[in-house]
């Protein structure tokens, strides 16, 4: 037997070591008996999959599975973004649904995401259902019905999700004014599910959509993983300069986290990005609703929400948390630190192509490069600068951390004055002059991540490495 325990977004392990069909499909039996159980299963459940080793192949395994327990399977006929199966599972009006991706892991992992009616990810109360279904599927109760057997009983239905998806996308904003704004943008989208949506749908006027890395290549060759932060895009960067674009746009490996690069070839980093967004909203297009942050990312947003008189929640980490809370305000936007975004009107989960989408727009709206228009947000909340850095840990390094996290408080950090700590998901050391920094263990992958935001732009390093002594990591 396999101890299965599902993170921040799911269940990932590595293919071949514990990620194996087994393993999948006793994940796929307990979600089954968990859709049953709700009494949701008889509308449907979505499958789709990513463009990692064998993700097919896997989304195959859990169709048979779901069928064998008498749920009907709308099964995607090719790799789609995590974000175009929640739509779909909206669109169909189904019971829920089931990816197979790892998102922005590296190349060696895959992994199975859960995704609820509204197309959120599974809240913590539902994934821990599922794991209390996992011992007895574990132990060899799985059902199991051929591809062939399930189609012809008419279990299992294969269908293109692009379509409707882009139709959609094609609402959320005047396309053809993005068409006609003459905007050459780099597209990059990392060997991942993502390819082709944003080239796809402002083709046919003068703005030029450059896409690079669009072939499937599980690989993932030339970068650490397929996660759009600035170690992973110089190829990228390579192009901005090299095409005389004005703006790229980068997604991870499933296309529901963004990454941004200005006109030089300079990375935007996603606090950055998220108060771009919110701008655009607020301001922009004048709308109104409450924001959804998560304790990783930007304090530009809670300055935001006070200007523009919106409430601003917080939460811990991930959409698990994120998308309900978004669900229950009715939020105009909810936003974490990965890069990830989701919008009213659209999603309560992150998208990747919607967030690229809006910053074209912006664009076109304002008539102004990235820097012009992030010197417009800095002169409504003032600059703020952020960095992360990741420490890979072993096992027994991470318990060390986890212990010392609960009964760490310093009175200053780097001459700076501690003005109060929360836990809400790791540690955050709240600063004076409004800065902050935190600790928190990843629960998708073996590491550590110290991030930190200040108002002045040579206090982070000295400041993220004063946290990392800390720990003494």
């Amino acid at each position: 037997m396999t101890s299965i325990k599902f993170g921040t977004d799911g269940w990932r392990a590595i293919i071949a070591d514990e990620f194996t069909f087994a393993n999948v499909r006793a994940c796929a039996q307990a979600t089954a008996r968990y859709f049953l159980d709700a009494g949701v299963a008889s509308r449907g459940i979505v499958v789709g999959y990513d463009t990692r080793f064998a993700s097919e192949e896997f989304a195959a395994a859990v169709a048979e599975v779901l069928a064998a327990n008498g749920v009907p399977v709308q099964l995607c006929d090719r790799s789609a973004p995590t974000p175009v199966i929640g739509f779909n599972i909206r669109r169909l009006k189904a019971g829920g649904g089931i990816v197979i991706t790892s998102s922005h892991n590296p190349a060696l992992y895959s992994g199975f995401k859960v995704r609820t009616e509204q197309a959120s990810a599974a809240a913590p109360e539902i994934l821990a259902e599922i794991e209390a279904r996992l011992p007895e599927a574990l132990s060899g109760a799985v059902g199991r019905m051929p591809m062939d057997e399930a189609k012809g009983k008419d279990l299992v239905r294969t269908f293109d999700p692009r379509a409707d998806y882009l139709r959609h996308l094609s609402e959320l904003v005047e396309i053809e004014r993005l068409r006609e704004a003459g905007l050459r943008v780099v597209v990059d989208p990392m060997h991942g599910a993502g390819a082709g949506y944003l080239h796809e749908l402002l083709a046919g006027g003068r703005t030029q959509a450059i896409e690079i890395r669009s072939e499937r290549n599980p690989a993932f060759p030339g970068m650490h993983n397929p996660e759009p932060i600035a170690r992973n895009l110089e190829a990228t960067r390579e192009a901005v300069v090299r095409e005389h674009a004005q703006v790229a746009l980068a997604a991870d490996g499933d296309a529901d986290r963004i990454g941004v690069m200005d006109d030089r070839g300079e990375f935007i980093d996603q606090l950055r990005v998220f108060a771009l967004l919110a701008y655009y909203l607020l301001e922009v297009r004048g709308l109104r609703g409450p924001i959804v942050k998560s304790v990783t990312t930007t304090s530009m947003v809670q300055r935001l929400g006070e200007l523009y008189g919106v409430p601003v929640y917080e939460t811990g980490v991930g959409f698990k948390y994120l998308g309900p809370k978004m669900i229950e305000t009715d939020a105009l936007i909810a936003g974490e630190e990965s890069g990830g975004f989701a919008f009213r009107g659209h999603l309560p989960e992150r998208d990747g192509i919607v967030s690229g989408l809006y910053i074209l727009d912006l664009m076109a709206r304002r008539g102004k490069s990235l820097p012009e228009l992030l010197e417009e947000v800095f002169a409504k909340v003032g600059p703020h600068y952020y960095d992360r850095i990741d420490i890979t840990m072993t096992p027994a390094e991470r318990d060390r951390i986890a212990a010392l996290l609960p009964r760490l408080e310093p009175q200053a950090i780097d001459g700076l004055r501690v003005t109060g700590y929360d836990r809400t998901d790791g540690l955050r050391f709240l600063l004076e002059g409004g800065a902050w920094a935190l600790i928190r263990l990843s629960g998708t992958e073996p590491l550590m991540r110290i991030y930190t935001e200040v108002r002045e732009g040579e206090q982070v390093q000295p400041l993220l490495q004063a946290v990392r002594e800390l720990t003494g990591a």
